[in-house]
């Protein structure tokens, strides 16, 4: 048996609690975080490439806000911890639609944090990229927005 998987520096600065009790949910949670994935990564390639650890219980993927169109980052959450454990062990860090993916301990998921956190209704990461980069939508939307002004006032 392997031993349990650390957690990451990485602490969701909207938690709604304490720091102990976000250590203690993030001890005992069964959710993952997954980031870095392209915007056309579809639910069912995760369900297949995270199903190879355990039983998923379900996939929320994250959205933009705004256009409600995938944003780069979804929810995986297991039935029992030593799966997602296993995933955290075999499928960070792996490539998804020719994308590095990186898989982090979640708290939980709670209704509206599948919605991008960005002004323009995205992730905030994807606002301030300047390189171009296909598999997220071409450029980083504040730029985008130099380049060709946005006319809908979002």
């Amino acid at each position: 048996m392997f031993a349990s998987v650390e957690l990451s520096s990485y602490r969701d600065q909207h938690f709604k609690g304490s720091r102990s009790e976000q250590e203690r949910s993030l001890r005992d949670s069964c959710t993952l975080y997954v980031g870095n994935l392209s915007f056309y990564t579809t639910e069912e390639q995760i369900h297949e490439l995270f199903s190879r650890c355990g039983d998923v219980r379900v996939i929320v993927m994250g959205l933009d806000k705004y256009k409600k169109t995938p944003c780069g980052f979804c929810f995986v959450e297991y039935y029992v911890r030593s799966e997602a454990e296993a995933a955290m062990r075999f499928v960070n860090g792996t490539r998804l639609d020719d994308r590095l993916i990186r898989v982090d301990w979640d708290a939980g998921f709670v209704e509206g944090r599948q919605y991008g956190r960005g002004k323009t209704g995205g992730q905030v990461r994807d606002e301030y990229r300047t390189d171009y980069d296909a598999g997220r939508g071409g450029y980083g939307k504040l730029l985008s927005q130099k380049i060709a002004p946005n006319t809908d006032n979002r």
